[in-house]
Order: C-alpha cells, then structure tokens, then sequence
C-alpha cells in the first residue's frame, strides 16, 4: 500500500512539525526513535509526502510537547 499524501499541498502541517522538533530539539533521528519509526517517516511527515494514523500523530504530539491540533490543526 502507497503512504497516503498529507492534505495540505503547500507543506504547512509539514513546517508545523519541523519546527516543533527543533523547538523541542530533537534531531530527526531522535524524533524518529522516540516514536518508533525511521528516520525516513520523519521526512516524509515534514515534506507532507506522508499522513500519520491518529495513533501516529498523538505520539508525534507528545514526543514533541504539543496538542494534535497545534500540529494538525487549522
């Protein structure tokens, strides 16, 4: 199965996550470990090539210290 594309065309849910892991300072890879995926689904999340599950997104959220909706949201 093919990574669903995330919603928005213009990246801005993407900016939202990466510069939340830089506040956070988390290096991809460190990101990456605290949520348990590659390196490359970070990535892919921060160029909007990939939508998380919900299950997903709540770990990403935590890990960086934020709601869903602060990243996810409008």
């Amino acid at each position: 199965m093919a990574p669903v594309r995330a919603a928005e065309p213009d990246g801005t849910t993407g900016a939202r996550i990466r510069d939340a892991r830089k506040a956070a300072k988390l290096t991809q890879q460190g990101m990456a470990a605290e949520i348990q995926v590659s390196r490359q689904t970070v990535i892919a999340m921060e160029t909007g090539d990939y939508a998380p599950s919900v299950y997903l997104a709540i770990k990403v959220a935590r890990a960086l210290g934020v709601t869903v909706e602060d990243l996810w949201g409008n």
